[in-house]
């Protein structure tokens, strides 16, 4: 227990520096055999990129430094529960187990709100807020059918 009080006091530390400077008040950190191999926080202003929350910088510099996009036997330490995007790369990236600090209720509390977006997914495409329209289904499908019949193809 003592290691996972020390690597969630990483993550709470990276929120705290990341909060002091241009970024937003997350960190994380993702831990393989006991020992720290990436680290993030939030930099969706300083990068000017919407996807630059700390548990997304965490795992692409975790998938950098093992060479690998499947990061089954690694878990994430992160200061807050993490928000749906984040949520799905974690599901997406296989790590096994989030540890978590502040939750989504904490966050809305600072104005980090992402309500909407839980009550976006279960609707129907034609009842969501951003409106969807498809569109060269037939054309597009002719990728997929490349994958379906690719026999040197690398799953994920």
């Amino acid at each position: 227990m003592e290691d996972k009080k020390k690597f969630m006091a990483k993550a709470i530390e990276l929120s705290i520096k990341s909060a002091n400077t241009i970024g937003g008040p997350f960190g994380s950190v993702i831990v393989k055999d006991q020992k720290i191999i990436a680290e993030g926080s939030n930099k969706v202003t300083s990068t000017n990129d919407p996807t630059a929350h700390g548990e997304i910088v965490a795992i692409r510099e975790a998938c950098k430094n093992l060479n690998t996009f499947d990061l089954s036997g690694c878990e994430i330490y992160t200061s807050c529960e993490p928000c749906p995007m984040c949520l799905s790369a974690i599901y997406w990236s296989r790590l096994g187990k989030i540890y978590y600090a502040n939750t989504r209720e904490d966050a809305k509390n600072i104005d980090f709100d992402d309500s909407f977006i839980y009550t976006e997914i279960p609707k129907k495409i034609d009842d969501r807020k951003i409106k969807m329209v498809q569109m060269l289904r037939e054309e597009a499908l002719k990728a997929f059918e490349i994958w379906d019949k690719k026999v040197d193809k690398i799953k994920y």
